[in-house]
């Protein structure tokens, strides 16, 4: 019961996502051939908001949900992992047409073959998880 509210809000995020074209493959296609500002202008507004809220937070001491107060931790600079990563998640993205997040929405909305893609993505984060101690820094 107590994540009822997270289940609920999830259920009402990907309805906005749905209805807003964010996993459409055509609006995913448009970006990455720069024919349409409409996924720009929602990634563009995403971070904006998150920028905001994030110093907000900073501002008032607002504390995370176990009470502690709310830190950004500089992650280290690895570059050629993360171009690596980078180079391997958008061309995941460009031949599936979805990013993690509208996956779980896709199948929601009936696209069955997606499971094929959440069981790649997964199989993707472990493997990362497994080598990422090897990666160059």
């Amino acid at each position: 019961m107590k994540l009822l509210k997270y289940f609920l809000f999830g259920i009402f995020f990907g309805m906005v996502l749905s209805q807003g074209e964010i996993i459409s493959w055509y609006r995913i296609q448009e970006m990455f051939r720069f024919q349409s500002f409409h996924m720009f202008g929602v990634i563009g507004s995403a971070i904006a908001t998150g920028i905001i809220l994030l110093q907000i937070t900073k501002k008032f001491g607002i504390k995370n949900i176990d009470g502690k107060p709310v830190e950004v931790v500089p992650k280290k600079k690895r570059y050629p992992a993360n171009f690596l990563g980078g180079l391997i998640f958008g061309l995941g993205w460009a031949m599936t047409g979805a990013c993690p997040g509208p996956i779980y929405i896709l199948i929601g909305n009936g696209f069955g073959i997606m499971m094929v893609v959440l069981m790649s993505a997964i199989f993707g984060a472990l493997l990362f998880g497994m080598i990422n101690k090897i990666l160059p820094e």
